[in-house]
């Protein structure tokens, strides 16, 4: 396999600050989500907690599918 066939699967972790200015909301409200389960999160370490990018879009179409009910 070839370098260009490995930059395709390249898995992109946020952070909760980087979530929360993406979504333009406070960090408090991306915890929250985290904590009730509908941003599933990864922990990295100790205290570090990271989304995944695939992850965050998954919740927004979610949550533009609610929108449209």
């Amino acid at each position: 396999m070839d370098h260009d066939q490995h930059a395709d699967r390249t898995v992109r972790l946020l952070t909760l600050a980087e979530v929360a200015r993406l979504l333009r909301v406070s960090k408090r409200t991306v915890y929250a989500l985290v904590r009730s389960g509908r941003l599933p999160s990864i922990r990295v370490g100790v205290r570090g907690v990271r989304v995944l990018e695939t992850d965050l879009g998954r919740y927004l179409e979610n949550a533009r599918e609610g929108a449209d009910r």
